[in-house]
């Protein structure tokens, strides 16, 4: 018996934190500008920088909707054509290496596994929950993603397709997005709350019973050529895969691992006293993959699908500056007469915009 090297197993788990930690700072790098974008927005100054388009990542149903538009009339709309974008790159990820996404770039992934982290030091040996309860859970996942690709794909006519990527509420979803959490509501919090404590009492509460992005990832991962073989010769059964999977896999039952909750997160394989007993491969074990090579593969299609994207003029997308400062200025109007106060500081800040946006063209 051979047993795999501790510095291994080290150096397996370092490559995908790294990659987790990458992401995680890109987004977070994002999310930062965007903000510092739509502050300057809401002040009335015209940013001096372009807008992130990779915010546009957290737009899934304006991206459901490009997709369908993408499919009907071969055309990208201008609206939010990152969104498309992301989507399509991140489904074409689970072609290759199953739901690799959601444990090596996701950041809700990242943050799920950090809570999972907490459930384990609070209790020591985990908790579990009966199988008919698990199998029931896992179900809403499927159900909501269902939900919103039958409305779109079925209930939506073209004509509604075009008028929802046109309409206001999807040019600014973007906005809409950011003050859902810079203006968070106490419902809307006590709902994340319990969201966060429920992932540390169960573990991977939110990406194995509710992410449909999740449950999309894992239908397409059935037609993966990548997955997960285990080798009956070299394997003891000793079933400390199936412990550290956090997809609560029955490894070794099967000599190939085609489940819709696998991962690719490698750690089954990490956690193996005995070499090439478990594996990641691609075409049924014709090509072995290992975690620097899988990690690489991911970069690849991110790096070549946003580079192609944004030399083919599809990345950023075609709202101006000064149609954000018109749509800031109508919102905070709206505001001020939905409430029947006016604050003198906000209408001397309204009055400053106007004459701003005159001054730029964006009154005539």
């Amino acid at each position: 018996m051979t047993i795999r090297q501790p510095h291994m197993i080290e150096r397996s788990n370092f490559i995908r934190k790294l990659i987790q930690i990458l992401f995680f700072v890109i987004v977070t790098g994002i999310g930062v500008r965007f903000y510092q974008f739509v502050s300057l927005i809401d002040a009335g100054v015209l940013p001096g920088f372009e807008r992130p388009p990779g915010v546009e990542a957290f737009l899934p149903i304006s991206a459901l909707v490009s997709l369908k538009y993408f499919l009907f009339t071969g055309k990208i709309n201008p609206i939010h054509p990152s969104a498309l974008v992301l989507f399509l790159i991140i489904c074409m990820t689970a072609l290759i290496l199953k739901k690799g996404f959601c444990s090596w770039i996701c950041p809700f992934g990242f943050l799920s596994e950090f809570l999972g982290k907490l459930h384990f030091r609070i209790f020591k040996k985990g908790l579990s929950i009966p199988l008919w309860m698990d199998l029931i859970l896992r179900s809403l996942k499927y159900i909501i993603a269902v939900f919103f690709i039958w409305n779109i794909s079925y209930q939506m006519p073209l004509s509604s397709v075009e008028e929802f990527i046109q309409s206001p509420y999807n040019r600014f979803a973007d906005i809409k997005m950011l003050k859902f959490f810079t203006r968070i509501s106490a419902t809307a919090f006590t709902i994340i709350l319990i969201l966060s404590i429920l992932s540390i009492i169960i573990r991977n509460c939110w990406c194995r019973y509710l992410c449909p992005y999740g449950a999309l990832l894992g239908v397409i991962s059935f037609l993966s050529v990548g997955r997960i073989i285990r080798n009956p010769l070299n394997c003891t059964k000793c079933g400390k895969c199936e412990k550290t999977c956090p997809g609560l896999i029955k490894i070794r039952q099967k000599d190939q691992i085609n489940s819709s909750e696998c991962t690719a997160c490698m750690e089954c394989i990490n956690i193996c006293p005995e070499k090439d007993a478990i594996g990641f491969s691609l075409f049924s074990g014709k090509f072995s993959v290992n975690e620097l090579s899988l990690a690489l593969i991911l970069l690849l299609f991110f790096t070549i699908g946003i580079s192609m994207a944004k030399h083919s003029g599809k990345w950023q997308n075609n709202i101006s500056k000064n149609e954000y400062l018109d749509y800031s200025t109508t919102q905070s109007t709206f505001t001020w007469s939905t409430n029947r106060q006016i604050d003198p500081h906000k209408m001397e800040k309204m009055v400053k915009m106007m004459k701003k946006m005159k001054n730029q063209g964006a009154y005539k």
